[in-house]
């Protein structure tokens, strides 16, 4: 077999929205810490009712402040914790630099949220909880997470063509 000489790739990887500029190289075995933290977030999520369709539903009928509230919490937390990461120059566990970049608005920004909340009302699932309902026996949503996984190689397909 030729070595991949395709470039596209790489040159479209490299402008992402989020790139992951780590050098690091792990044995398998480090990435249970990731299966331990998964397993822990998506059992808050089901205590929380995050991964509840009905919570979904009342959320996007403004039927009840639960979910807002969840999604406020959130935000707040992430607010704290990129301050805090800034303010005392924070680095990884294995002692890497954190950069946050600047992010540019676009339109296409407005689109994508459009369809994102129309695909989240009308199945009651975000990418975020998908596996933690799946895990709750809710497999109907299995037809989401692919759905969820085509429409982001669709993406990658028509980025350059999409408006910006």
């Amino acid at each position: 077999m030729e070595p991949n000489t395709n470039t596209d790739f790489e040159v479209r990887s490299l402008d992402a929205i989020c790139v992951n500029e780590s050098h690091l190289e792990h044995q398998w075995y480090h990435n249970i810490k990731y299966l331990v933290i998964g397993v822990l977030f998506g059992v808050v999520f089901v205590k929380s009712e995050v991964v509840s369709w009905f919570r979904i539903q009342e959320m996007f009928r403004l039927q009840s402040f639960h979910m807002y509230g969840i999604i406020g919490s959130a935000v707040i937390v992430g607010m704290i914790s990129v301050w805090l990461i800034k303010k005392f120059n924070i680095k990884t566990i294995y002692g890497e630099t954190i950069e946050f970049h600047p992010k540019k608005f676009n339109k296409g920004q407005i689109y994508g949220g459009l369809l994102f909340g129309l695909g989240w009302a009308i199945t009651g699932a975000c990418p975020g909880p998908l596996f933690a309902q799946i895990g709750t026996g809710a497999t109907v949503i299995i037809v989401t997470l692919i759905s969820a996984i085509a429409g982001t190689w669709v993406y990658g397909l028509w980025r350059d063509k999409l408006p910006h």
